[in-house]
């Protein structure tokens, strides 16, 4: 039996509306609408974690470009905030599969250059660098270089710099990329605990691990194309539906890939992608 909590939603946080992209002669993208709000639960910080699958090829790099602000689409916009504001490039975090860092800085030089690129005086990065520090539990790690830490650490290294530059909007392409499944456990934890940090944090996952992504959101976007009566392919992918997994029960659950209602849904996702 599953059983959705109490929650409402609040405050837009991202907002894609009519996206196109055509490269060349290609149409990747075609009209790619999406928002995300504050998801709000009574007496709980609780972050959001949204999980982005399809198919390979299918665009989901493309558009998580564009959420980014790291490219322009040729239609359409992407705005950050209740206010609306255009997305621009540096105001969303990005962690990158390898977690890339500056290897000849230190784990507290590289999240002072973020604060920096981002407009803050030395001062103000630094006590944002501190704050971070602590809530990573990286404070005794600080002084030390990227080869020095362990994979684990350098992935919260990379979380902690990226959100040196965006305040609470992190994007994360293919996090759980061959990883072990303890390994993968592993990152579902630190992407909960990140996003538990704060009520506005949200985590975009762009996966093709769709048992992770089950595991790790709340909400699931799943890219496709449509097709024509011949059953043809139409070119633009766009978001055709949405699996809302707090509605469903399966969100914020202990153990729940050992549950039936988390096969059930990952058949149900599974069996969708020929058709996408």
């Amino acid at each position: 039996m599953t059983v959705a909590l109490d929650h409402e939603y609040g405050e837009t946080i991202l907002k894609a509306e009519g996206l196109g992209l055509t490269l060349g002669e290609n149409r990747i993208l075609a009209n790619v609408s999406l928002e995300i709000k504050d998801l709000k639960r009574p007496g709980r910080v609780t972050g959001q974690v949204v999980g982005l699958l399809g198919p390979s090829g299918i665009g989901k790099t493309r558009l998580f470009r564009i959420l980014a602000g790291l490219d322009a689409p040729d239609a359409g916009s992407v705005t950050i905030g209740p206010q609306g504001q255009a997305v621009e490039r540096g105001r969303v975090g990005v962690v990158a599969q390898n977690y890339p860092l500056f290897q000849h800085r230190t784990v507290l030089g590289n999240l002072l250059v973020a604060g920096r690129q981002a407009g803050l005086d030395r001062k103000a990065a630094e006590g944002k660098a501190s704050g971070f520090l602590k809530r990573f539990g990286l404070e005794e790690r600080s002084g030390l270089y990227p080869s020095q830490l362990s994979g684990g650490q350098r992935q919260r290294v990379a979380i902690a710099q990226q959100f040196m530059c965006s305040e609470h909007l992190l994007l994360m392409d293919e996090p759980f990329s061959g990883l072990d499944p303890l390994a993968v456990d592993a990152v579902v934890g630190l992407i909960h605990e990140v996003a538990g940090l704060h009520e506005l944090n949200t985590i975009i996952v762009v996966t093709h691990d769709i048992g992770a992504a089950i595991e790790v959101a709340d909400t699931l976007w799943l890219m496709g194309r449509d097709r024509d009566e011949q059953g043809r392919v139409i070119p633009g992918a766009r978001i055709v539906d949405t699996y809302n997994l707090v509605a469903r029960g399966l969100a914020w659950r202990r153990g729940i890939a050992a549950t039936p209602e988390f096969a059930e849904l990952q058949r149900e996702v599974v069996a969708r992608f020929p058709s996408l």
